[in-house]
């Protein structure tokens, strides 16, 4: 594949939002050997403000950073659907926690999936890993990284001693999507 591939993750300061797109980056750039560059925005108020994380992703040389109009748009919160929600183009895919925000109707052209990433979190016991679980969602429903790089990238971005609960939440949103495409395309 060496069209560019345009990535951005956003919502609310507080949800790893930052972290999540060098995750992602970082996956794209070490362990599938693709160019990859990372950018982030956040408000003024940073913990609660929005913020976003955008990535670009080539097999060819990236010579402008910035995401213009994302094919993989990622939304977990209300406030990020507001200020990013306009960004996505017909034929790209919009993955939102379906527990923190709610669209009248589906943008035109658009796969919209709901992966509820805050609510698997809590069930996991800690609801700070929602970035992580919406990662996994983005492996299996973006087509834009493989499961075992991000999975990768994961393990080596995250503090010692937290693996487990990680990779935990990182395979409970792989899962989730997973199992949204077999609900949606039938099993494959």
């Amino acid at each position: 594949m060496n069209q560019k591939q345009e990535v951005r993750l956003a919502g609310f300061g507080g949800q790893g939002i930052v972290l999540a797109g060098h995750i992602l980056g970082k996956a794209a750039a070490l362990f599938e050997k693709k160019n990859a560059v990372f950018t982030q925005s956040y408000g003024p108020e940073a913990r609660g403000g929005s913020c976003s994380a955008d990535v670009v992703i080539s097999e060819q040389a990236i010579h402008y950073p910035k995401v213009e109009q994302p094919g993989v748009l990622v939304l977990m919160s209300q406030g990020a659907l507001a200020t990013y929600g306009g960004s996505i183009r017909p034929g790209s895919i919009l993955i939102l926690d379906g527990d923190l925000v709610t669209m009248e109707s589906d943008p035109e052209g658009v796969t919209v999936y709901r992966v509820p990433a805050t609510r698997l979190a809590e069930q996991l016991g800690k609801k700070i890993v929602a970035n992580i679980v919406m990662l996994g969602a983005v492996a299996a429903l973006g087509g834009v990284i493989a499961y075992d790089s991000m999975k990768q990238s994961v393990l080596s971005s995250i503090p010692s001693g937290t693996e487990e609960l990680n990779v935990s939440a990182f395979d409970k949103g792989y899962s989730y999507g997973q199992e949204l495409l077999s609900r949606i395309h039938g099993a494959k």
